[in-house]
């Protein structure tokens, strides 16, 4: 296998100028959106069927939360690697995700570059574990 596989990626989040930058962010750094979600109920369902290499994931979804998503998918795969994104500048739900599985998260106002530079790093990461 070869070190720079793309990472296929599922992407919930439920606002959609969010979605659009983030597929931006994902194929400037060669990545291959597998999957849209725009309820924590549609990111478990959109996870079990494709089984991405990575999920961005809003903390603050309907029907199910992005915890509640985070939650369910690492019970089921515990080696699943999640983003989490925020808007909030709430540090407990951010350290909850954290203790929940999530790999990393990105505040959504963070600059593209930066944006980019987390998702690649965290991704190295987890193919070097």
């Amino acid at each position: 296998m070869t070190q720079k596989r793309k990472p296929r990626v599922l992407l919930a989040d439920d606002e959609l100028h969010i979605r659009a930058l983030m597929k931006a962010v994902i194929k400037s750094i060669n990545g291959e959106i597998v999957a849209e979600a725009t309820t924590g109920q549609d990111a478990v369902d959109l996870f079990n069927e494709h089984k991405p290499d990575l999920m961005l994931l809003d903390i603050n979804m309907p029907i199910k939360t992005g915890e509640e998503a985070l939650e369910e998918v690492i019970r089921k795969y515990p080696n699943a690697l999640v983003i989490m994104l925020t808007s909030l500048s709430d540090a407990k739900s951010v350290e909850k995700c954290m203790k929940l599985g999530a790999a990393n998260f990105i505040r959504k106002d963070t600059p593209i570059d930066k944006m980019k530079d987390i998702i690649k790093q965290t991704w190295r990461e987890f193919r070097l574990s």
